[in-house]
């Protein structure tokens, strides 16, 4: 039996960000405005529609912000989709966001 010991090194980096609370939830969706946000990559083109569609049908008076207004949140210009966000959100009144898809 070896008595030889390593060295190992946690595989999670250093934290940087603390943890904030979450925003509290909306009472309703009714009379909202829902932006939807994509990275282009896996049939957000398809699915939101159709999201768009049930959640309009349940939640009267719900209003939606298209994917295109905001541009893809992945790839040359996420930085700076990601950088306005916050702006582009209030331009437009919104309540609450669908971020998806991923691959």
């Amino acid at each position: 039996m070896s008595t030889e010991t390593h060295a190992a090194l946690w595989p999670r980096g250093e934290k940087k960000v603390e943890v904030a609370p979450l925003a509290p939830r909306l009472e309703g969706l009714e009379g909202k405005t829902v932006a939807f946000l994509w990275d282009y990559l896996f049939r957000g083109d398809e699915i939101f529609p159709i999201l768009e569609s049930e959640l309009a049908a349940a939640h009267p008076g719900m209003r939606f912000v298209d994917y295109t207004t905001f541009g893809s949140t992945h790839g040359e210009d996420e930085g700076q989709i990601i950088t306005d966000l916050p702006r582009t959100l209030a331009e437009h009144n919104v309540d609450a966001v669908v971020s998806g898809m991923g691959c």
